[in-house]
């Protein structure tokens, strides 16, 4: 890509862009994401299963250290996705950080992080459907409903809505988003008052008692602290859809910077802040796996009304995942089926302009998850969840490894870097990237899930380099089409 292309771009012209994009997935989208939508999408990835679902098991098994782990594991995501707005600046792209490795890292480079980030969104997918089916489980109601049947209702209800034009999907998500903020930010308003006013909770009164009385920060020690950090990652995956969006919004130079920028006061401010009061009002052992964090307290205070208030938001919030991984995976896929590193039908839009056929392959494996809830409705959520770590591990190593490439290309003069830059190159990357692995390797000493998720690594390292052979001379052709086939 030349100067001039690259300074084009991050004044705004996107005259050639439009014509002729750098990625061929990139034709054929219209650009109905409004700055509000765009940024509320960044809200609603800060905010989802990980934190309404993931933290009360976490509590339970971490102690109120759980703070500290979010925070030391946002810091890096913040990181991650300042890395990714300055790719994003400098050049726009649907298929985001996979469209960037096929240009600083190769076709196989764009065909392990396309692939490794189709196992992260299939996986959560069918984290998702499981919350989904745990927090309905929550009325008696549907008690006697199987796990398997309603993860499988809310499948086809999402898949439904994500079908429809990409400005609807803004507008659905900028309202779940909304209701995802208004709820946390009602929480903690209450949360506040109940310590202010030292109201009990639970039989107990909440404050620094809570926490000195039952074990201090550290109940279990360091290790259990240790042990959680996969799963805190898995919290903030969804951060990287910012990337994706840009890529169908009409200003990304104004709207990338400040949705990324308001990430790390949102982590601090919604994950952080409502871990430490969650810590405050009852103790770790209080929570459970199986419940949401906030309907545990809302139903402690004797307001049962309150509690299913709660548990119907963050069944809101567990759609919105799943809605937004559907989004993301079809984009992603579409750019690698142009490149002829995705199944052909997974390029294929709609009137709409949505590439439906991502959209289904990904609904294919979310089907899976269904026998999974049907299987080991007890375990279901947190073997995905380790193995949606790796897709998440991955996926972020890659992007700063892009970021590496890039960083020295301009370096060497051979493009721009835009003023929005992910401060202390190299130095950022590098940490990063150790943090990450480190994270991974932590998996090891959880000898029932983690260590077996390990072990598929080789599984899906023989899986991906077989799969590059089925497919290398697929991608060869689509490479010497490719003038022909990137015109808009």
């Amino acid at each position: 890509m030349s100067k001039d292309a690259v300074k084009s771009a991050q004044t705004g012209s996107r005259t050639g862009a439009a014509t002729t994009p750098v990625d061929a997935g990139d034709a054929g989208y219209s650009k109905d994401l409004k700055a509000r939508h765009v940024n509320m999408i960044a809200i609603g990835g800060a905010i989802g299963t990980g934190l309404f679902l993931g933290a009360g098991g976490r509590l339970h098994d971490a102690g109120p250290a759980l703070a500290l782990a979010y925070l030391v594991c946002g810091v890096f995501a913040f990181f991650v996705v300042r890395a990714l707005g300055e790719l994003v600046l400098y050049r726009p792209s649907s298929g985001s950080f996979v469209s960037y490795a096929r240009e600083f890292l190769g076709e196989k480079g764009a065909y392990v992080a396309g692939w490794m980030y189709f196992l992260n969104w299939s996986t959560t997918g069918i984290a998702d459907i499981t919350a989904i089916a745990l927090y309905t489980h929550y009325w008696s109601l549907f008690t006697d409903i199987p796990q398997w049947t309603l993860a499988l209702i809310a499948l086809a209800v999402v898949l439904a809505v994500n079908l429809i034009s990409v400005k609807y999907f803004g507008e659905m998500e900028f309202w779940f988003a909304i209701i995802k903020v208004a709820t946390l930010v009602g929480f903690m308003l209450i949360g506040i008052f109940l310590l202010a006013t030292r109201h009990e909770v639970g039989g107990g009164t909440p404050g620094l008692g809570v926490i000195t009385d039952n074990g201090g920060v550290l109940p279990h020690g360091l290790m259990p602290v240790v042990l959680v950090m996969q799963g805190v990652i898995f919290a903030y995956a969804a951060l990287e859809l910012v990337g994706v969006a840009a890529g169908e919004t009409a200003e990304p130079e104004k709207v990338v910077p400040r949705a990324v920028n308001s990430i790390m006061w949102r982590v601090g401010l919604f994950y952080v802040g409502s871990v430490v009061l969650l810590a405050l009002l009852l103790p770790g052992s209080v929570y459970s796996a199986d419940e949401s964090p906030f309907v545990t307290v809302l139903s402690k205070i004797g307001v049962p009304a309150a509690g299913d208030v709660m548990n119907l938001v963050v069944l809101t919030a567990a759609m919105s995942s799943l809605n937004s991984g559907l989004y993301s995976t079809g984009r992603i896929l579409r750019s690698m089926a142009m490149a002829g590193s995705a199944p052909k039908f997974t390029a294929r839009m709609n009137r709409s302009q949505v590439p439906y056929g991502g959209i289904l392959l990904t609904c294919a494996v979310c089907v899976l998850g269904v026998g999974l809830n049907y299987l080991m409705p007890s375990r279901a959520f947190e073997i995905v969840l380790n193995i949606a770590a790796l897709g998440v591990i991955s996926t972020w190593v890659i992007i700063m490894v892009c970021h590496l490439v890039f960083v020295r290309r301009a370096r060497a003069d051979l493009l721009v870097r835009p003023s929005f830059r992910l401060p202390g190159s190299p130095a950022t990357e590098i940490t990063t990237i150790a943090f990450l692995l480190a994270c991974l390797g932590m998996m090891w000493n959880d000898p029932e899930v983690g260590r077996r998720t390990l072990l598929l690594i080789p599984v899906i390292a023989v899986l991906l380099v077989g799969g590059w052979f089925g497919i290398r001379r697929r991608v060869a052709r689509a490479a010497d089409q490719e003038p022909a086939g990137s015109t808009g």
